[in-house]
């Protein structure tokens, strides 16, 4: 199972107390699946259809919970996806139908109807709590989250861009800076900081996911410090080696072309151990010296080397020149 699946079956075992709530999450899974039949005598007929079953559990719990309503429910084979199931969950009853409209604001006081659902009232998410449960409902309906193995990236596809533009208010009134971008015929609210993915499972009360995703996260973070030390460790050795490299060629060119006799004795000393202990730190070097020199003395010294080796270099071409 995807992490996305995880998340997805998670929340539909997540069932709000409070019935405000409930009316919330179900008016945002019916505005991404619902769709109203009007018969020729004017019954009305509510049916949801989806490809995932979480969402038609969410839905059918919430009917009965809610309404006390007992679906009808169906399940079909999808012709184009051999092995996906397409799942319809139908109220029937005229009355029924009419009770989740009017408690979802899917139909005006005058009774004005439209079967239309992608936009909600705002009157259905007032309250934070309900923004969450809308939150909840509209990510199992049309939402998609990436292994965070992988990377973060969490989504909520809309058919609309008006009904894209309330998502995106209702994730920033939660302080969650959600963007959108245009996907051939849909508009997608997306998420891209692992942080603020995070923030999003709590307040959709996916706690367990929540955990799964902080413990990959840490673990990331971890790796990533520690490829970072090595790779600054090894960029550290990688100058250490080519300095001593140079150091060595130097005090071999004096060596030939001067001779260390017309060298003071500490730099003549320096030279000498260089040669003789090419792989030691600078440290070792200056522990090995009489008296005993720090790090940056003994750094002064190879620099003078360097620095002699370079002019005997520059006089030479002179004297061909």
């Amino acid at each position: 199972m995807s992490f996305s699946s995880e998340v997805k079956e998670e929340l539909s075992r997540c069932i709000p107390e409070a019935r405000h709530c409930q009316i919330a999450e179900m008016a945002a899974i019916l505005s991404v699946c619902g769709q109203i039949c009007i018969s020729a005598d004017d019954k009305y007929q509510i049916i949801v259809h989806t490809e995932n079953v979480s969402v038609a559990r969410k839905y059918f719990t919430l009917l009965k919970k809610t309404f006390k309503i007992e679906a009808d429910i169906r399940i079909r084979k999808n012709t184009y996806l051999k092995k996906a199931s397409v799942y319809r969950v139908a109220v029937n009853s005229h009355e029924d139908t009419v009770r989740i409209l009017q408690a979802t604001k899917f139909v005006t006081p005058e009774f004005e109807i439209t079967d239309d659902l992608s936009t909600m009232n705002h009157l259905v998410v007032q309250k934070d709590c309900c923004k969450r449960a809308f939150l909840r409902g509209t990510f199992l309906a049309a939402g998609s989250i990436s292994d965070p193995e992988k990377a973060y990236h969490l989504e909520i596809v809309c058919a609309t861009e008006e009904r894209a533009l309330q998502v995106q208010s209702i994730l920033r009134e939660l302080e969650l800076d959600a963007r959108i971008v245009n996907r051939k015929k849909n508009q997608v609210v997306y998420l891209k900081e692992g942080s603020q993915i995070v923030e999003l499972l709590g307040l959709m009360e996916a706690g367990i996911s929540l955990m799964n995703l902080e413990n990959i996260r840490i673990l990331k973070e971890i790796s990533n410090n520690v490829n970072r030390k090595v790779n600054c460790e090894t960029a550290n050795i990688g100058k250490t080696v080519s300095a001593a490299v140079k150091q060595i060629e130097d005090i071999r060119y004096i060596e030939t072309h001067m001779g260390f006799s017309q060298l003071s004795e500490g730099l003549e000393e320096i030279a000498v151990l260089r040669l003789q202990y090419q792989d030691a730190t600078l440290k070792e070097l200056g522990e090995m010296l009489n008296p005993p020199v720090g790090k940056s003395g003994v750094n002064h010294r190879l620099r003078k080397l360097s620095r002699i080796a370079d002019e005997l270099r520059t006089n030479k071409e002179d004297y061909y020149d």
